[in-house]
């Protein structure tokens, strides 16, 4: 999320006084009403480094229309996928995955499945906590970064929508030494086309 000079705090950070809000929150837009976890409220005081994160919130996107005044516009928090395309990924459970990068090879076999919600983040989560946090206060499975734009797009073009990821990490929840994406990221990507061509042939069968 960007913002203008004059909208940071006077320590570099969003934030710094309850009174202060987004641009154009006033007028219903991007409110917080969806939550508002402040992550100082959680620092660990035995130790000496200052806690530079701020704070997080939830919002709805304000979708405008396309062949309308601005003016008129609506807010999504959540987008449905389409009904017909939920059913035919059903179909795609049976596709066979690739497990390994080179001599590496996931932990168990991968497998297709369709999930009742997800959600995206604009920040990359990699901790387990906040991960568990996530699932826990809007029971979502899978977090990615780039979804929800696809999704307000076939919103605001009235247009069948679903996203089909493949998960090239575990948000905090592999290894504690390295996060898992910079080995499987490619993977990931490859299982992703293979399971999208399937969707493709049984969408036009």
């Amino acid at each position: 999320m960007k913002f203008k000079d004059k909208e940071l705090g006077a320590n570099g950070r969003f934030g710094d006084g309850a009174a202060e809000e987004l641009a154009l929150e006033a007028h219903g837009d991007y409110p917080r009403r969806f939550g508002d976890l402040k992550f100082s409220n959680f620092n660990n005081y035995s130790k000496s480094v200052p806690h530079l994160l701020n704070r997080v919130w939830y919002q709805p996107d304000a979708v405008f229309p396309l062949n309308s005044i601005p003016e008129v516009r609506q807010h999504a928090f959540w987008v449905p996928v389409d009904n017909t395309y939920y059913h035919i990924a059903a179909k795609l459970k049976i596709v066979k995955l690739e497990g390994c990068v080179n001599t590496t090879c996931l932990p168990r076999s991968p497998a297709v499945v369709r999930v009742k919600r997800g959600i995206s983040s604009n920040v990359f989560v990699d901790n387990k906590a906040y991960r568990e946090f996530l699932s826990s206060k809007f029971d979502a499975t899978p977090i990615d970064m780039e979804s929800a734009a696809v999704a307000l797009i076939c919103l605001q073009y009235k247009t069948p929508f679903i996203a089909i990821r493949a998960l090239s990490d575990l948000a905090g929840g592999g290894s504690s030494l390295s996060n898992e994406s910079s080995l499987f990221a490619s993977l990931a990507s490859q299982n992703a086309v293979i399971v999208l061509i399937k969707f493709i042939s049984l969408l036009v069968s």
